[in-house]
Formats: structure tokens, C-alpha cells, sequence
């Protein structure tokens, strides 16, 4: 498909704009499934989750909605976005996104997870904030992503980036306040590091802050008393 100008590049995969509504999202080397990726995000959208909209799809590529606005790092360092609505803001949008029903499975405990969900991952737009890169989503227990997203703050809280008020807060608020199925126990805790562990795009300094970050993530935890 014909595209125009790069607009950014990320791990796995690089954007291109379109028109001035539409993007396309190419993946390199066959890393990701993109038409499953949309079948996704149609599913999420259609019942009131924040992603973006879907025009076409196929292995490689994905032509979506163009978002406007700053990543919710970029809003922290403006200063648009306080310390504690950004710790609120994605444990709020996993929540959200747990409330929905899965897209295949007919198990009630089972919902769509995004696996991914970070703050470079959600842009804050004039319509509210939006979750974007939907590559990793699958379907299991809500208690499995909150432990993604906490693993996943805690390297960005311990490595210090972004030099922010409030950033190693973070991953306390993913977990903090659920119970049930869609608390981070222990073992989904040991799921999430040997998931991060095994990812093959991170770099050697996110491997060897791994250990760091379990250890931020068991103090923070257990001052609310999840992670048990």
C-alpha cells in the first residue's frame, strides 16, 4: 500500500501518514499479526474502549484512526498532566478495558488483555485519552495485565525516565484496589516478569534493571496490600 512520510518508529514497527485523518502502522519482519491486531481494536472500540478506529488491515499492515495530541509523558513533562492522575489514569483504562466482555471466550472471568498498556501507549487526546499498539493483546486474566503494566512502569520509574513528579508512583496504582480475578497475585506477578524477561525487544539495560524493578514493585505493593 502507498504511504507517505515516516512519521515515527518504534520497535517492532513504523508509521507513516496517509491523509491527514488515517495512518498506517507497518510491521518489520512479520512480527506482528496486524489484521488480528484489528479485529482487536474493532472489538474493544465497538463496546466503548478508547482505541483507535480501524479503516483496513493485513498481515503486515494496519491503516487506523490518526491520533492527536501529546503521549501521557509528553503531558507530564507540559505539566497538563498532575502526578496523581497519571498514576490513576492506567490503572483507570485497565479497568475499563476489563469490564468488557472477550471477544472469543465465553469464560466470564476471561476478558481482553492489552499487555502492553504503558503511558507511551496512551495519547492524550481533546476526546480524552486513547490506547494505542494493540499487537501484544490476547485473552486471560485481568490480573496478568496489571502485572504487564506494573512490570513495565517500574523499569521506566527505576531507570528514571521520564524525569518526572511522580513517576515511581506508578506502578503501585496499576494494582491498587482490585480484588478478585482482577488482582495481581503472586503467580500473576511471576507471569508478567518471565513474560517482560523473555521479550525479545528489550534492550540489555531494561534485562538487567528486571531485578530492580520486581523489588519496586514488591515494596509499593505491599504498602496497599495487593500483590499476595
Amino acid at each position: 500500500m502507498q504511504t507517505g512520510r515516516l512519521l515515527g518508529s518504534g520497535r517492532t514497527a513504523d508509521v507513516y501518514e496517509i491523509d491527514g485523518a488515517w495512518v498506517m502502522r507497518r510491521y518489520r519482519d512479520g512480527w506482528c499479526d496486524a489484521a488480528a491486531e484489528a479485529a482487536v481494536m474493532d472489538h474493544v472500540r465497538g463496546h466503548g474502549c478508547p482505541a483507535p478506529g480501524v479503516r483496513t488491515a493485513t498481515r503486515g499492515d494496519l491503516e487506523m484512526e490518526r491520533l492527536s495530541g501529546p503521549t501521557m509523558p509528553e503531558a507530564m513533562l507540559q505539566g497538563r498532566l498532575g502526578p496523581q492522575e497519571a498514576g490513576e489514569l492506567p490503572a483507570r483504562l485497565l479497568r475499563e478495558l476489563h469490564a468488557l466482555p472477550a471477544r472469543d471466550s465465553s469464560d466470564p472471568a476471561v476478558r481482553v488483555l492489552h499487555l502492553d498498556l504503558h503511558p507511551l501507549d496512551v495519547i492524550m487526546t481533546a476526546e480524552g485519552p486513547k490506547v494505542i499498539d494493540w499487537a501484544t493483546a490476547e485473552e486471560g486474566a485481568p490480573g496478568l495485565d496489571r502485572g504487564m503494566s506494573a512490570v513495565i512502569l517500574a523499569q521506566v520509574a527505576v531507570v528514571g525516565e521520564p524525569r518526572v513528579d511522580g513517576v515511581r508512583a506508578l506502578p503501585a496504582a496499576v494494582p491498587a484496589g482490585q480484588r478478585g480475578t482482577s488482582a495481581l497475585t503472586e503467580e500473576c506477578l511471576t507471569q508478567a516478569l518471565r513474560r517482560r524477561e523473555e521479550n525479545p525487544t528489550m534492550s540489555e539495560r531494561e534485562d538487567e534493571l528486571l531485578g530492580e524493578a520486581e523489588a519496586l514493585i514488591r515494596r509499593t505493593t505491599s504498602r496497599t496490600g495487593c500483590g499476595r
